[in-house]
Parts: structure tokens; sequence; C-alpha cells
């Protein structure tokens, strides 16, 4: 079982319970998914550049990506509708949870000048993102072999009816969110 799993079901449940005033766990936030995705411009020149970044997001991830194609044609970009733009994952289940531990505990804290993350970056349902500007911070990633530094976008999905819930979910996970009241 990943490490988060069993501390969400031994520790973070029970505190849950309290704060919320709960007692069926069924009726409290828990993580259902987690999506990271990059998008990839300098694909419309050359696509061996996508091709690597789909390389780097399977390697931190895990799972094969699927490539996203984009909608439309837009002339001054010399984009055309189908072309590969980009590439997604979704993880559910151990790996959610395993990316969820790398990405606390090993990731977030190799970011440079980090001081936490934006504690209001939810988007009125209880879904967190957070965007990352290189692919190298993640321990997978041979910083020596990358032409390219792309960066990435990471959305939290939580099953919580609010972002009071589902801050106060991942703020129990060890997300290390900014603090507000300290100044730069």
């Amino acid at each position: 079982m990943a490490r988060f799993k069993e501390k969400y079901n031994t520790e973070i449940v029970p505190k849950l319970s309290d704060q919320l005033g709960r007692e069926n766990r069924h009726s409290l936030p828990k993580i259902e998914k987690i999506v990271v995705s990059m998008g990839v411009g300098a694909a419309i020149q050359d696509q061996k550049v996508l091709d690597e970044a789909l390389g780097y997001l399977m390697q931190i991830t895990g799972q094969k990506p699927s490539v996203r194609r984009s909608r439309k044609s837009i002339a001054q970009f010399k984009l055309r509708e189908g072309m590969r733009i980009g590439g997604a994952v979704t993880l559910r289940k151990q790996r959610m949870y395993e990316f969820l531990d790398r990405l606390i505990t090993l990731v977030l804290p190799r970011v440079r000048d980090f001081r936490g993350v934006n504690p209001n970056a939810f988007d009125g349902r209880g879904n967190y993102s957070l965007g990352l500007s290189e692919q190298v911070v993640f321990p997978e990633v041979n910083a020596d072999k990358v032409k390219n530094i792309q960066g990435m976008n990471i959305a939290i999905v939580t099953s919580a009816e609010n972002d009071d819930e589902a801050r106060l979910l991942l703020k129990e996970f060890g997300m290390p969110f900014k603090d507000p009241s300290k100044k730069r």
C-alpha cells in the first residue's frame, strides 16, 4: 500500500472527521485523481521536442501520456487543427498517492527559491492546480540529458464540496502552503 494512502486511512480520516464534524468516512473529502499535463508550444516547429517532453512525462508519472491535439487552426502561430501540441496523464489509486508523496516530500523542496505553494489556487469546487516551470526538479529526470526545459501543470481533483475542505485535506497530507501573514 502506498505510504500516503495508509496515512490517509489511519491519520487523516480521524482528523478530518473531528474537524468537519462528520462521522461517515465516505462524506469526508478525498483525492480522486491527479492530472499532470504539458503544453509544448515548440512542437509546432519540431515534433521531436514534443516526443522528448512526452518521454519525460512518462518517466515522471510512470504512465504513458495521452497526446493532446490542437482543436482549431491559428495562422499567426502556424498552428493547424489536429497538430500534436501536448500531453497529459491522469493518475488514480496507487500511482496517484505515490506521485503526491514524491511531489510533496521530494520535488517541491527542490524548487529554486521555494517559499510555499499558493493557498488560493483552488477553483471554487475543491480542486487545486499548481504549475512547475521545469521538469528537472523531479529526481527521475537526469538534468544533464535534458535538451529542452519544459514546464507542467498539476491538477489535484478532490471530492471536497468547497475550497476550505480541500485546503484542510491537502494541509493534512503536508502540502507546503505559503503563509499569507509573511511578506517577502
